[in-house]
């Protein structure tokens, strides 16, 4: 599969089948803290970069082998899903293939083009972000493309509120001592008051950031976030649950997984059970002596990243 991933376990999606129509890291942000490393392409044109009905014909497959699995369709990226400009063909094909939910999980910067807006709202949730409450913490946590404006952007989320009628579920990322003060926290949640998104979710880099300044926010600043922003829900843990393979390939499989979603030496072995610890970590070093995979430790972890 090059275009479809998973059923994998989400903290807030169940198990998610991911959709991921755009080349790796292509992105018109380059977020320090991102777990695939930095943005290798910053762009704000949307393209029709592979071809739709393609990605059509991997999701019915997909379909057919896990729709009892399934809590949720997914389109995701390695990049920015928005930038796909294909993506409301996409959804209303997937609408009539399935009743199954589906989900954009977006940094939101396009929605302040009314078209983009009109693209996705067959969606059943459309999960955006927000980490930062003024323009300088936005220019230096999520470093847009020069031509994406904070307070624009802002506009673009209050006014996609206004004629969606699905859920939206905003997603800050906390970094320690940039969007962790009270003062910052107190700018994040005017915003979200003229949003009015359906819920908050409050994400900490648990995984391997681009910049290794990144840093996990305190708890008591963790507590403080949830006091200010409500709808908190912890996901300081990683996911539980298995990651579905589509073959018995450990490398192609492998490498379709943490191309969009870095795994622990933990979840390696459980997503491929049916080998044991002495193959897969022969199978890993192989792969990382190829310069396929790189692996970095984390929190007191190995995790495994893809090494485009």
């Amino acid at each position: 599969m090059k275009y479809v991933f998973g059923p994998v376990p989400s903290r807030r999606l169940g198990n998610s089948l991911g959709i991921d129509p755009i080349p790796s890291k292509i992105c018109n942000y380059g977020c320090v803290y991102c777990q695939l490393g930095s943005t290798i392409k910053k762009t704000n044109k949307r393209e029709n970069f592979f071809p739709p009905d393609e990605i059509l014909d991997e999701i019915k497959n997909a379909l057919k082998r896990y729709s009892k699995r399934i809590d949720f369709i997914t389109i995701l990226a390695s990049g920015e899903p928005l930038l796909y400009s294909n993506i409301g063909y996409i959804i209303k094909e997937i609408k009539k293939l399935t009743n199954i939910p589906t989900c954009l999980i977006t940094n939101g910067a396009l929605l302040a083009d009314e078209r983009v807006q009109d693209e996705i709202l067959d969606f059943d949730v459309v999960m955006p972000t927000l980490d930062a409450g003024n323009e300088k913490i936005f220019l230096k946590i999520n470093r847009p493309y020069h031509e994406i404006k904070f307070e624009k952007m802002i506009q673009g989320f209050i006014s996609f509120r206004k004629k969606y009628s699905g859920q939206i579920w905003m997603e800050v990322m906390l970094i320690k001592g940039v969007n962790d003060t009270l003062d910052e926290l107190n700018q994040i949640r005017e915003k979200l008051f003229l949003i009015k998104p359906d819920r908050v979710y409050i994400n900490i880099p648990i995984r391997p950031p681009t910049e290794s300044w990144v840093q996990i926010p305190s708890k008591d600043a963790i507590k403080k976030a949830n006091k200010l922003l409500g709808a908190y829900k912890d996901i300081s843990n990683p996911e539980s649950g298995d990651f579905n393979l589509f073959t018995k390939n450990f490398e192609d499989e492998l490498l379709a997984i943490i191309s969009r979603h870095p795994l622990n030496l933990e979840q390696i072995m459980e997503t491929f059970s049916n080998l044991s610890e002495e193959e897969i970590i022969k199978n890993l070093n192989e792969l990382e002596n190829m310069g396929k995979i790189k692996k970095i430790l984390y929190q007191g972890k190995i995790f495994w990243q893809f090494n485009p």
